[in-house]
C-alpha cells in the first residue's frame, strides 16, 4: 500500500530524515517508535504533504506521491491525526467530521458520520461545541473520528495515546483494534509506549537520527541491541 525509498529531508544543515526506505502493507498494523527526535512527526508530514522531501520517492498503491498537494492525498486514502488534538473551533463535533468528510472524502455521507460517531463513542457528543465541551480522551475521540470521515485505505496516528491516564489507553486500544477490523484499514502509529506497539502492532520501525536502525516484529526488534541502545544508552535491558 504505501512505500517510502529512500526518503530524506533536510531543513538547511539539519537532517531531519536520512535515506529512510519502509512500507505498510494492506490491512497491516506498523508501529514507528524512536527517540524524541528521531524524526517520526517529520516522516508524518512527508507522507501526508506538508512537509517536501529533499529527496527520494513516496508510492501509495499506483500513485507516486511527489509533489501532490495535502487533498489530494486525503482522497486518494491517507488519513491522519496530530498529537495535539485540533478541533475545528465554533463547530460541533458533528460539523468538525462534516468538514473533514468534504475535504478528504469529496463528498458528503451522513450515514457513515453517524457509523464514525457511533464507533468512535461520540455519537452521544455529536452536537457539543468540539473545542470546549469534550474531555482529552474525547478530543482524542474526535482526532480520529475526522481521520475516517476522510474515507482512508492508510491511517496515520501520530501519539494518540500521549497525555492519557490508563483507563483512556485502553480505550483507545480496543477502538483501535474495532478500526482495523471493521474498516480493514492499514495503520502506522508513533507511539512511545512500547507496550502498546508490542501488543498492537504486526511490525515495527525504529526511527534514530533520522535513520531507520530495525524493522522487524516486535519481539525481535525490542531486544535488538542497536534499539536498547537508542533508548536507554545500555548495551542489555
Amino acid at each position: 500500500m504505501l512505500k517510502l525509498e529512500d526518503v530524506s529531508v533536510r531543513f538547511g544543515g539539519l537532517v531531519a530524515l536520512n535515506n529512510v526506505s519502509l512500507s505498510v502493507g494492506t490491512n497491516e498494523i506498523v508501529g514507528l517508535v524512536g527517540p524524541n527526535g528521531a524524526g517520526k512527526t517529520t516522516l508524518f508530514n512527508v507522507i501526508s504533504g506538508l512537509v517536501k522531501p529533499t529527496s527520494g520517492r513516496i508510492l501509495f498503491d499506483t500513485h507516486d506521491l511527489g509533489s501532490m498537494p495535502v487533498y489530494r492525498r486525503a482522497r486518494l486514502g491517507i488519513g491522519r491525526t496530530f498529537q495535539i488534538p485540533q478541533p475545528m473551533h465554533e463547530l460541533t463535533v458533528r460539523e468538525n467530521l462534516v468538514v473533514a468528510q468534504r475535504f478528504g472524502a469529496g463528498k458528503l455521507d451522513s450515514v457513515k458520520i453517524d457509523e464514525i460517531l457511533e464507533i468512535t463513542g461520540l455519537d452521544d457528543k455529536s452536537e457539543r461545541d468540539a473545542s470546549s465541551e469534550l474531555s482529552l480522551t474525547e478530543l482524542k475521540s474526535l482526532e480520529v473520528a475526522k481521520a475516517l470521515a476522510t474515507a482512508p485505505s492508510l491511517l496515520l496516528l501520530d501519539e494518540v495515546l500521549a497525555g492519557l491516564e490508563s483507563v483512556g489507553k485502553r480505550h483507545f486500544m480496543t477502538l483501535l483494534k474495532s478500526l482495523h477490523e471493521r474498516f480493514s484499514l492499514g495503520i502506522l502509529i508513533i507511539e512511545h509506549d512500547l507496550e502498546t506497539i508490542a501488543s498492537l502492532c504486526h511490525r515495527v520501525v525504529v526511527l534514530n537520527f533520522g535513520e531507520v536502525i530495525a524493522d522487524g516484529t516486535p519481539e525481535n526488534v525490542f531486544r535488538d541491541p542497536e534499539v536498547i541502545r537508542s533508548y536507554t544508552g545500555a548495551e542489555h535491558a
